[in-house]
């Protein structure tokens, strides 16, 4: 086991907490250490398990254009917020402050295409995350984040990285992607009657 280092205290020392991981049919990893130590009680750390278990809201996905259908061959803008979300629990009878951070994004368009990236995207006409459908037909996109997390122990100052990820998972509302074509017309198409070349 590696040696703890030199926290110097003027109550009891803290070991910092060390781990290592076996999955089936491999050797066990390096030990990696997870904290500092400290002085004082020693402080529970928040598992993955425990980080994925929390109520992290999947973030809004936002279409452009929305009015529930869009053309083939033209850009499919697809968007999210990328803001850090704030939540609380708590692990061995102490307060804990958790942020949870998207860091991936990965868009699933439902035409066996999918896009995945690190930003939250932009709107139209500064968008830099987009699809274009080739062929007409009804589809909705699924949205899956990627949080990354730290978390803060009541009592003590310092925030500590969550080792290991959570997703969360949003679809669209279905929509239909349409091919128009345009052609010359001996009227308006908003007389009436409507020419019936329209």
């Amino acid at each position: 086991m590696p040696q703890t280092g030199a926290l110097t205290c003027d109550a009891e020392l803290v070991a910092p907490t060390w781990r290592r991981t076996q999955a089936p049919g491999e050797d066990w990893s390096e030990w990696e250490r997870l904290d500092q130590g400290s002085c004082g009680t020693a402080l529970p750390v928040l598992t993955v398990e425990d980080f994925r278990s929390l109520p992290i809201p999947a973030p809004t996905l936002r279409l452009q254009p929305d009015g529930g259908w869009v053309l083939i061959n033209k850009e499919t803008i697809v968007l999210t917020d990328a803001t850090p979300v704030p939540l609380r629990t708590t692990l061995a009878g102490l307060g804990v402050d958790v942020e949870a951070v998207p860091t991936r994004f990965t868009y699933d368009f439902g035409d066996g295409r999918t896009l995945a990236t690190r930003s939250p995207g932009r709107p139209y006409p500064d968008h830099d995350t987009f699809h274009e459908y080739e062929q007409p037909g009804t589809y909705a996109v699924t949205l899956t984040t990627e949080w990354s997390g730290r978390y803060r122990v009541d009592g003590d100052p310092t925030w500590r990285e969550v080792t290991g990820t959570a997703t969360t998972s949003t679809t669209s509302a279905p929509f239909e992607a349409q091919e128009r074509r345009s052609h010359l017309v001996s009227g308006l198409c908003t007389d009436r009657p409507k020419p019936p070349d329209c």
